[in-house]
């Protein structure tokens, strides 16, 4: 990405000043960000690259949103609150061009991406190796090879286009065609024709679910093309100590361009703000009408009260005194486990609107990789299914009976548990509406309309205020594009600063 300032390169933005000046004496901020999240600091450290002045304001004591690591369980066992793995994060066109690594981010590389057992003491895994993931999937590996090459020989410029807003003119429009060839099928469809073998159809439903979405629903392969692509092109990595880490990264590489961020400060409405030339906020729908107030026209405030949420989650730290004891030992190759046995109990799983019996579980076993976050021989363990959108019914049974189809006896390692529900991650943060950690629903028309439709979503009609969190393309995800989008507008907007993306 090549940042090109209109005018004299980092003075520009004075001469934008000058073109259109403001009444009265300037404001102290040239922005404001409501929200410390992956993308409300994502969009700090873009405005702050381009040579402004900005505050983030954050209700939490500590930064981050759903970037946050605790002892949820007992002393010296760290936990992730929220995102745990982070393939995104690393492959993200924003986070790939800031230094850093140089402000304590290490990524964790575990042997492989993804692991999947299966019942019978099996599993199928995702190597970060493509044609070591085709040779596994035996009669149906030239088929995985066919579908994934050529998206992986341009991953980069794929990637980017893909987390740009709609509509814009791809920059790769070839990978991006035959990537939408392939992705607006339902994954079930696309798994049953494209594979014959209980071994892909597994790996590729276990992908499909992490959209939160009936695996019927179309455009649900796509979600499954993006994971496995990031697998066999980044890997599946996750932050040295804990998802914190890149958030404290973050925050740090912001402070030093000269941007602060001001912690414990609930913001409720536009007069608990500095003033400022913009406003960003990386919340939900319902915090941005807050601000906006009675500023915010019927239509559009009409627009976001009927935003639509995809599900929760219910989601469980454990800490074990053992590695888990896996049926099959080659699950501890990989951090991220999913755990739902064959596709038709996956997707079987995702189709009902109520706790399911066997749930899909989307597992995390980080002290395998990382002995830092456990007392010595000890192990951390996280997990969580999909609720519908604002439950707190108890579905722990439902996913250690899940769990321990295979790894049986694992209960017996368990030395504390803590479970946080759907509502609570809501009373964590307003991003998470009943406990939906995208941000919005994945479909084809929560894609489309994020939250409005519109040619630039980021923008509200009240002038220089903008939205920024994961209610506007791309979407859920630790990436910080939205947020990254949407200081791009602001700069083009109010600053008349170009940002070539």
């Amino acid at each position: 990405m090549n940042v090109c300032l209109t005018g004299m390169a980092r003075a520009g933005r004075y001469a934008a000043r000058m073109t259109a000046p403001p009444a009265g004496p300037p404001p102290a901020l040239d922005a404001v960000i409501v929200g410390a999240g992956p993308n409300g600091l994502s969009a700090a450290i873009t405005l702050a690259r381009a040579g402004l002045r900005v505050q983030v304001i954050e209700a939490r004591a500590r930064s981050g949103g759903g970037l946050r690591s605790e002892p949820l369980t007992l002393p010296g066992f760290v936990h992730d609150y929220g995102s745990a793995i982070h393939p995104l994060a690393a492959a993200s066109p924003a986070f790939r061009q800031w230094p850093l690594h140089a402000f304590g981010l290490d990524w964790v590389h575990p042997s492989a991406p993804v692991s999947h057992p299966l019942p019978g003491g099996r599993s199928v895994t995702l190597e970060r190796d493509l044609h070591a993931t085709a040779d596994a999937l035996g009669r149906d590996g030239p088929t995985w090879k066919r579908l994934m090459a050529p998206l992986l020989a341009d991953w980069e410029g794929l990637l980017n286009d893909i987390l740009r807003p709609l509509p814009r003119v791809p920059h790769h429009p070839v990978t991006l065609a035959r990537f939408g060839v392939r992705g607006l099928p339902p994954a079930a469809l696309l798994g049953q024709i494209l594979f014959r073998t209980p071994e892909a159809r597994a790996l590729w439903a276990g992908l499909a679910a992490h959209s939160t979405l009936p695996l019927s629903t179309p455009g649900t392969s796509a979600m499954t093309l993006v994971l496995a692509l990031l697998g066999h092109a980044v890997g599946w990595p996750f932050p040295r100590g804990g998802a914190q880490a890149l958030a404290d990264a973050m925050r740090a590489y912001l402070e030093y361009l000269g941007g602060s961020v001001v912690t414990g400060v609930t913001v409720r409405g536009a007069r608990d703000l500095p003033p400022a030339r913009v406003i960003l906020v990386d919340s939900s729908p319902a915090v941005l009408l807050s601000i906006l107030g009675d500023r915010a026209p019927a239509a559009y405030r009409d627009a976001l009260e009927s935003y639509r949420y995809g599900p929760g989650i219910q989601k469980f730290d454990y800490a074990l005194s053992g590695p888990m004891p896996w049926q099959d030992p080659r699950v501890a190759r990989a951090t991220t486990v999913h755990i739902g046995g064959y596709a038709a109990e996956i997707a079987a799983s995702e189709a009902v609107t109520q706790a399911h019996p066997r749930p899909y579980v989307l597992a995390a076993q980080h002290t395998l990789f990382d002995p830092s976050r456990a007392p010595a021989g000890a192990h951390t363990f996280w997990a969580y299914t999909h609720v519908p959108n604002g439950s707190d019914h108890d579905v722990q049974a439902q996913i250690e009976g899940q769990i321990d189809r295979f790894a049986p006896g694992w209960q017996e390692l368990i030395l504390a548990r803590t479970r946080t529900t759907a509502t609570q991650l809501q009373a964590f943060s307003p991003v998470f509406q009943g406990g939906d950690v995208n941000g919005g629903r994945g479909d084809l028309a929560g894609l489309l309309a994020r939250p409005v439709v519109s040619a630039t979503p980021y923008r509200t009609p009240v002038r220089g205020v903008y939205l920024c969190s994961s209610a506007t393309p791309p979407g859920g995800g630790i990436h910080g594009m939205a947020g990254y989008h949407a200081a791009l507008a602001a700069l083009k907007d109010e600053f008349r600063l170009i940002v070539e993306s």
